[in-house]
């Protein structure tokens, strides 16, 4: 009896445990399909975050977030890929803080596993990072890290760079799963990408055009040459992201460029250069027509002392404003150390915007040059007028006058007939002086003092075995009369040929400056100095011109060794 009671207390059992099972079983799958359904919501909520953002270090950073947020993630990371396919040129993350990042010390370049993504571009989920054959090993200082998983991101069937992905939480192993959520991430983050940067290529053309139209306009409205350089420099720089800009223009009848205009960063060791156009990174710009770029301009053979004008500077470009025969300057910018160098992507769009300010400043040019032709021809109708018609009316007065003189018996009308002649030739004479300043024209191109002293100095150069270097400040061609500029021109021809004959010099500087009242040239060499017995009459022909015009010769010995010479004479005024 208690055997059957036994027997059908089992029975009962045995179906309330299936039904536990299956109920335990049904509430699994419930439980998985609502975590899927919860995953798939957080996917299109990372996806439509991602897509709203237009700027592009945003969106890489919300890329990231989402990445790790989507695979429960502890650390993530996107690394973009350098131009040069093999590198990594950014590095984004999350987990890691600022304080960390600053220990661990520069961010990684793409060797071992992360190197691995980019040799193969291929996801790659592993279950402990040390035991991969590519593994490299982490930095001192860098957090423990075991699990992984990382997929590429395309952007137009070109990889830009990879998500990975670190220490799933809960010590759990990355899962299929895992990987394909990542890889759909991927692909919306390679649409977020090219989006932004479409945008931001927009934006930095919008802003090209506007530097264009904003110079164009300023020139067309009468604005001075060099406010024209200035602008271009200023505008060139902030969209580069440029420290300092240096305009060169070409100096006349010589194969020289002269920095014309120099703002920024120690702007001011570039303000008056002169350097030669077949021995600089302006100067190869400016004879091939095209940019010249430089990845360090302070270990560039292409410059000369570098240390002396680029400390703390970097990545460079030289671009010719103008192109082919019409080239009429270079513009030269250049980064900090450690920015990225100039790409072809951005060299395009600035040879573009120099191109049109030579075209806007030609049009400026042009404009002027027909202004200044109707002037010329306003004034010679002017002076025709005076000639045909003024003068030759005050010559028939002053001969009637004369006629009638001879008929006038009172002496004190006489008198006063003959004055009213004498007053009638002074009359014409001014006119026909006026006449002669109507027609009058300048002198020939090339004859100012800056011109005459880059000349001087590059017939010196084969004599001294070197080219020396020339540098001007202020306006030595307006403020310097003629006969001081001749002075200043003997002088520096005599210091050059001293130079060469007796200081066994490799170096030699030349300064010409003025402030308007005074005019100072500084010739300086690196040679063996003035020897106490040596013979000093170049030198006194140099001090007797700067007492003849009340000024002085100095000779000093510069910190190094060598020579200084300034000679210095006061600039003549109106008033004096």
């Amino acid at each position: 009896m208690e055997s059957q009671e036994q027997a059908g207390q089992a029975r009962v059992r045995l179906p309330q445990l299936k039904l536990d099972e299956l109920l335990e079983e049904l509430q699994a799958r419930l439980d998985a399909a609502r975590g899927t359904r919860d995953r798939v919501h957080s996917l299109l909520e990372a996806v439509l975050s991602v897509g709203r953002e237009l700027d592009l270090e945003q969106a890489l950073h919300s890329i990231v977030e989402a990445a790790a947020a989507l695979v429960d993630a502890q650390y993530a990371a996107l690394g973009v890929i350098g131009a040069d396919g093999k590198r990594l040129s950014a590095f984004h993350t999350v987990g890691v803080s600022e304080e960390q990042i600053a220990r661990i010390g520069p961010f990684p370049e793409g060797h071992g596993i992360l190197g691995e993504l980019i040799r193969h571009p291929e996801p790659l989920r592993l279950a402990k990072l040390s035991e991969h054959p590519a593994s490299y090993g982490f930095p001192p200082h860098h957090p423990p890290m075991n699990t992984f998983l990382g997929v590429p991101i395309r952007v137009r069937d070109q990889v830009f760079g990879n998500l990975y992905l670190t220490e799933k939480r809960g010590e759990a192993q990355f899962d299929e799963e895992d990987e394909s959520v990542l890889s759909t991430l991927a692909v919306a983050a390679g649409v977020a990408i090219d989006n932004a940067r479409l945008y931001e290529d927009s934006r930095l053309r919008e802003r090209w055009l506007q530097a264009n139209a904003e110079i164009t306009h300023s020139l067309m409205s009468g604005a001075e040459p060099g406010e024209a350089l200035a602008m271009i420099a200023r505008r060139a720089s902030e969209i580069t992201g440029a420290v300092l800009a240096v305009v060169a223009m070409p100096v006349e009848d010589t194969d020289s460029l002269r920095v014309e205009l120099a703002v920024g960063q120690r702007a001011e060791a570039h303000r008056g250069l002169v350097l030669p156009v077949d021995e600089s990174l302006i100067g190869r710009a400016f004879s091939t027509a095209t940019p010249v770029t430089s990845a360090d301009v302070t270990h560039d053979e292409r410059i000369a002392n570098p240390e002396a004008r680029f400390t703390g500077l970097g990545p460079a470009v030289a671009v010719p404003i103008g192109t082919g025969d019409g080239v009429r300057g270079v513009v030269l910018l250049v980064r900090e150390a450690g920015r990225t160098v100039f790409s072809a992507k951005e060299t395009e769009p600035l040879q573009g915007f120099a191109a049109q300010a030579a075209i806007a400043m030609e049009l400026a040019e042009r404009r002027s040059d027909a202004e200044e032709i109707a002037v010329l021809k306003d004034r010679d109708r002017i002076a025709r007028d005076l000639h045909d018609l003024a003068i030759q009316r005050l010559f028939a007065t002053g001969m009637t006058l004369q006629s009638a003189g001879r008929f006038i018996e009172h002496p004190e009308a006489g008198d006063r007939v003959a004055r009213a002649v004498d007053d009638l030739d002074e009359t014409i004479k001014i006119i026909r002086s006026t006449i002669f300043g109507l027609r009058a024209r300048e002198g020939g191109a090339g004859t100012g003092l800056r011109a005459r002293v880059v000349r001087v100095a590059g017939e010196a150069a084969p004599v001294l075995g070197f080219a020396p270097s020339v540098r001007t400040e202020g306006l030595v061609d307006t403020d310097v009369p003629r006969e001081t500029a001749d002075h200043v021109v003997a002088v520096l021809s005599e210091a050059l040929t001293n130079v060469a004959r007796h200081a066994r010099a490799a170096r030699a500087e030349v300064i010409l400056e003025t402030d308007g009242h005074e005019v100072r040239l500084s010739v300086t060499d690196n040679g063996v100095g003035i020897p106490p017995e040596g013979r000093r009459s170049g030198l006194h022909n140099m001090a007797e011109r700067a007492h003849q015009l009340g000024g002085e010769l100095e000779l000093s010995t510069p910190e190094g060794g060598g020579t200084r010479l300034l000679w210095r004479v006061p600039v003549p005024t109106e008033e004096s």
